[in-house]
């Protein structure tokens, strides 16, 4: 009695305690605050002065069993926050104006223009200014103020439309959806929904987007690295289980009424202390190392299966604490890593700037040394105000030559090129993770494809099945298949099904969110049913649903003791019930040799369980050979009977704790039957192969299916050819490393792989110099995608674990997407090489004749003034990049080979354009310059210029228009109809032109042109377009193309693997042939010469023809006299010949 009531008073203390420590607000008896406190750092001592999970659970208005209910979501989102980040402030277009113009070129620019602003100005006012002329002094300071503000306009509106269409891509990624209990069924629903009190249920692969207590579940590992730095594999334990032991101390401590600490082994395997407050929470901090129940957001899981209490979201989680603090202000100067293609462009930029900067140098002290000796002698010399006039017109055209050689123009195509590939691949249904990927996927030499979902439909049937040795091959079958077998084979079939599974039937209405009061009960009518999981397991489900089973009835009363998920170590996923006190009944299924291999037993079509002897093994053998020949992916079903004892022996380890038993040992299974699934093949996926073969792109197949099934299915889609090789992954792992490498090149199909085989298949084609694409949607495929040049992950069924490893996600998890993400990828390259093909040719031709003109001009100018050559600069640059890197690929990308990753950015072909075209429109623009009065018929020297700066831009216009073909192709308007961004562009610089010449006049320092003026100009221009073409078809002198070929070496090609399948063949047809002609020659049993004797010979031949194949091919000979021996199944007549040393 008086223990009874310490007891009563104990637990009433304890509430009071734990009251005053859940805090309190409205409606929920907990804060956010203290919520925290358990997560960062775990703190399972706080755990248990608030209660426990239990505790936690009430105050949340929580039914552990059953979740939420759709009542309140809001009020929790208000008190405990959104699933979500604050929005990140980007950068407003102010600071991306103030970042554009943060350049040192145009700040100079713009301090020469302020200073010729200033002197022109005080020319115009001063009194020695002519009275009669007007004030233009100020014209050509503020023009080049106007041009530099253009500029930087231009500049600063393509970076907005860049970090809108970045946005874009990343609300994209972060749209992700999770699994939820709500009013006792299993839900999909946005992440951003997410709120505190849920019951999150996590899978192999997820990673959790909140912070959580584990409620329960199986066998769940964590890998926290990404939080705590810590790589080693967090087990979780159920946080229940730290409440029922504290229950448990409190009784013990009641009935023991002793305050020395004191142990023992408690029913659930733990361990419990006696003593006082202090003393549990230091055991508790002792045994936390063992016992982890917090589940930190971020984190992902490695295996096992559990169910969640969210306790955290959004910016209260530990992750989002995190990124919160990670965050770069938006003002920040830091740049973000550049990718490799942006890091070439950076280094050939500073290698032209140099060019640049130096030939300005060079024209700065050229000019001036020249004015001031002509100065010096000139008897009508000017003031200071002239000479500071000049000389500031000098460092004007000095700083302009600057601009135009400063190829600042580079790293915005290649940032322009991939913002609009990136978008644009979305719609490709490619989700570029990595921006590099991008241009990479450009230059890949070899794709390793997963079969299921990829070259697959995912879209799983059961169409063939045999259960007590009764099949049936077609779904209509099965009702009369049902009539042939005992009720028990249907009811192991349909139990074990629904219990071995994960996947569900999510119910989808359009009032998730509405409070329960305000709905009007019409709900029913918008109800959609859809399965998610595994599609295998979906298509088991459907199999179990036509015959007659109802698997959420099975799952509800079905006490679930243990549960091992699918393992791609054993590939096989294993479910034990409790059916009784001593009994427990474990359910297996998986890749059906694996299983098969393990079974002992199978039941009969009475029911029976009887021994499963060698003859009924291979009958199980042949129908799986059969099904996998056929493209079908076979599946075993099987199960075991287990008393306590064995269960413990099973499923338990040394401590009895039920969650650290790994694997469930495959060994005396009792085989229920195999079920044979079929997968088509996706439309145009043979096509898409072609497509890679074309590209120089060599296609694998890298599959968990079994050899058989991944060989007809491999052979279906056109990855394995005559010559190439399908070994199954057991094969490849008895192999050296450099028995790998060489098998290497002909490998076109690796069946039953795991994640580790696909990460050897990676380290050896990178070995041997190939670019590698490799695909994969599981958990344990991260570090393979992680390694690869480009990892694709699944959209659909892949794992968020193996989503963040990758590169691309493909978000329609089809193989075909893959040949979309190679176009973009050439296309990405092409641009950016395209653009650089033509702001070189315009630099040099720029450079040159600014440069000669003005040395060569009595008044120190060049015949491009400094805002026609910001103009000039305007085109070649900012226009030009996007006119040129926004072109949308086309199929002929595919009829070239992958260039080599090593290869220069400037080829051989580029080289020549580049030095032609520029040759061509120095020699047409400086004889303008020098005989243009002549060759035009025109003495005003306005006009002159006019019509030289009025040919140059044209000049560049048609030359961008051979900028289109790099590729050695004739004819630049090809597909150009398709390329309407180059067309606006190009009519946009064409009328700029025009209003420029025709009304720019004191800006521009341009008259207006006659018509025929302008005809002449154009058609000047427009000679760019034949120049172009002589250009190409120039032959390759001393193989300089040959010699500086960027294609990348194959390892192999399929023309040869044709000849060398080809070469196998008719050896192993030599070898039959050989078996064949030796058989005449066998001493033994040679039958005696008689009547007969020519029928005994015959048979005898015939039953010795395919005999062992030998190497041997020395001719035939025979006993007989005959000299014509037809021989069986042959169709033929060989001569036979006696040879010289044949022995009778």
């Amino acid at each position: 009695m008086f223990n009874n009531n310490n007891n009563n008073e104990h637990d009433s203390n304890d509430r009071e305690e734990h009251q005053s420590l859940l805090g309190s607000n409205s409606l929920f008896s907990i804060s956010p605050e203290k919520l925290m406190e358990l997560i960062d750092p775990k703190n399972p001592a706080l755990l248990k002065q608030l209660g426990g999970i239990d505790a936690i659970a009430s105050a949340l208005h929580v039914d552990l069993s059953m979740g939420i209910t759709d009542d309140y979501i809001q009020t929790r989102q208000a008190v405990f926050g959104y699933n979500d980040l604050p929005t990140v402030k980007t950068k407003s277009f102010w600071q991306l104006f103030i970042t554009a113009y943060n350049d040192k070129t145009i700040i100079m620019l713009t301090i020469a223009a302020v200073i010729s602003l200033g002197i022109g100005i005080g020319k115009d006012i001063s009194s020695t200014s002519p009275k009669n002329q007007p004030k233009i002094g100020w014209v050509e300071g503020t023009a080049i103020l106007v041009a530099v503000l253009a500029v930087t306009l231009t500049n600063a509106i393509n970076d907005f439309q860049k970090e809108k269409q970045f946005q874009k891509l990343n609300a994209k990624k972060e749209d992700k959806r999770v699994t939820v209990l709500r009013s006792g069924r299993e839900q999909r629903i946005s992440a951003h929904d997410l709120v505190v009190g849920d019951i999150l249920i996590v899978e192999p692969g997820d990673v959790v987007l909140a912070d959580g207590l584990y409620v329960s579940g199986y066998n769940l590992d964590c890998d926290e690295s990404s939080a705590t730095g810590e790589s080693a594999t967090v087990k979780k334990h159920p946080a229940c289980r730290h409440n029922q032991q504290q229950q448990q101390q409190h009784r013990q401590n009641s009935n023991d009424n002793d305050n020395s600490k004191s142990s023992k082994k408690s029913d659930t395997g733990g361990t419990s202390t006696c003593g006082n407050t202090s003393d549990l929470n230091n055991t508790t901090s002792d045994n936390n190392h063992n016992e982890d129940c917090f589940i930190l957001s971020g984190s992902k899981v490695l295996e096992g299966v559990g169910r969640v209490l969210v306790i955290a979201v959004g910016k209260n989680s530990f992750f989002g604490k995190t990124m919160m603090a990670l965050r770069r202000d938006p003002n920040s100067t830091e740049r973000q890593e550049n990718t490799p293609l942006q890091v070439k462009l950076d280094v050939l930029a500073e290698q032209i700037a140099k060019f640049g900067i130096g030939a300005s140098l060079t024209m700065l002290i050229t000019l001036t040394i020249k004015y001031f000796v002509t100065h010096i002698h000139d008897p009508n010399q000017g003031g200071i105000a002239d000479i500071a006039s000049t000389m500031v017109n000098i460092v004007i055209q000095t700083i302009t030559i600057i601009v135009v050689a400063v190829p600042e123009g580079l790293p915005m195509a290649v940032t322009m090129a991939l913002a609009f590939a990136t978008t644009q691949m979305l719609k490709d249904n490619n989700l570029v993770r990595v921006l590099a990927a991008c241009e990479t996927m450009g230059n890949a030499t070899t794709i390793c494809t997963d079969k299921t979902g990829t070259l697959t439909q995912n879209q799983m049937t059961v169409i063939k099945g045999m259960f007590g040795l009764k099949r049936f091959t077609d779904p209509g079958e099965i009702q009369q298949w049902m009539e042939q077998v005992d009720g028990k084979i249907i009811q192991l079939v349909v139990e074990g099904v629904s219990v071995n599974s994960t996947a569900y039937e999510d119910i989808n209405t359009n009032t998730s969110t509405t409070p329960m009061n305000q709905r009007n009960g019409n709900e029913n009518n918008n109800v959609k049913k859809t399965f998610l999981g595994s599609k295998t397991e979906i298509a088991l489900l459907l199999l179990a649903r036509t015959l007659g089973g109802d698997y959420v009835t099975i799952r509800r009363h079905a006490h679930i003791a243990k549960l091992y998920p699918f393992a791609s170590k054993k590939k096989t996923m294993t479910t034990v019930i409790k059916v009784n006190e001593n009994c427990y009944r474990g359910y297996i299924k998986g890749a059906s040799e694996i299983v098969l291999r393990s079974c002992t037993q199978y039941v009969n079509a009475k029911g029976d369980t009887v021994e499963l002897d060698k003859k009924t093994r291979q009958q199980w053998e042949r129908i799986i050979d059969i099904d996998a020949s056929e493209s079908l992916r076979t599946i075993a079903l099987a199960y075991i009977d287990m008393d306590q004892e064995e269960y413990h022996i099973k499923c338990e380890n040394e401590n009895d704790e039920l969650e650290n038993a790994e694997e469930f040992p495959l060994e005396n299974l009792v085989l229920i039957g195999l079920v044979a699934i079929e997968d088509p093949l996706r439309s145009n996926v043979v096509e898409s192969v072609a497509a890679f073969r074309r590209a120089g792109v060599f296609v694998r197949m890298v599959t968990g299916d079994n050899l058989k099934t991944a060989t007809a299915i491999a052979k279906s889609a056109g990855i394995l050819t005559s010559g190439g090789i399908a070994l199954s992954a057991s094969e490849l792992r008895a192999m050296s490393p450099e028995e790998q490498r060489q098998i290497m090149e002909r490998l076109q199909v690796l069946a039953r792989s795991s994640p580790t085989d696909k990460t050897t298949v990676v380290i050896r084609l990178q070995e041997l110099d190939q670019v590698v694409g490799m695909t994969g949607d599981g958990t344990n495929d991260g570090p393979a995608l992680r390694l690869a040049d480009i990892g694709f992950s699944m959209g659909v069924t892949g794992t968020e674990v193996a989503k963040e490893a990758s590169d691309i996600v493909l978000m329609d998890d089809n193989f075909n997407s893959i040949l979309k993400a190679l176009l973009w990828g050439r296309s990405v390259n092409d641009g950016v090489r395209k653009f650089l093909t033509f702001q070189l040719t315009v630099n040099v031709a720029a450079v040159v004749i600014s440069f000669v003109s003005a040395v060569t001009s009595n008044k120190a100018e060049s015949v491009l003034s400094a805002v026609q050559l910001l103009w000039i600069n305007l085109i070649m640059d900012t226009l030009a990049a996007l006119a040129l890197a926004t072109e949308r690929p086309t199929k002929e990308l595919l009829d070239r080979k992958p260039a080599s990753k090593h290869a220069h950015l400037i080829n051989y072909r580029m080289v020549k354009m580049i030095l032609g075209q520029a040759l061509f429109q120095i020699i047409v623009n400086l004889a303008a310059v020098y005989a243009g009065h002549t060759i035009f018929q025109v003495k005003d020297k306005h006009v002159l210029k006019t019509m030289i700066f009025n040919m140059f831009v044209f000049l560049q216009v048609f030359n961008e228009f051979n900028c289109r073909r790099i590729d050695g192709s004739l004819n630049v308007f090809k597909n150009i109809t398709h390329d309407w961004i180059f067309i606006i562009i190009q009519v946009a610089v064409v009328l700029c032109q025009f209003f420029i010449v025709t009304f720019g006049g004191l800006a521009f320092s341009t008259v207006p042109l006659s018509l025929e003026q302008w005809i002449i100009t154009v058609a000047i221009g427009a000679i760019s377009l034949p120049v172009g073409f002589i250009i190409r078809v120039i032959p390759d002198f001393c193989g300089m193309e040959r010699r500086y070929n960027e294609d990348a070496t194959p390892l192999t090609s399929y023309s040869r693997l044709n000849w060398e399948g080809a070469i196998g063949h008719i050896r192993n047809q030599l070898r039959v042939y050989s078996a064949l002609r030796r058989s005449y020659h066998t001493p033994q049993s040679v039958p005696p010469h008689s009547s007969s004797s020519g029928t005994s010979a015959h048979n005898y031949h015939s039953r010795q023809f395919f005999s062992a194949p030998s190497s041997d091919t020395t001719s035939i000979s025979n006993n007989n006299n005959d000299n014509n021996v037809k021989r069986p199944g042959y169709g033929a007549i060989i001569k036979s010949t006696r040879s010289a040393d044949s022995s009778p």
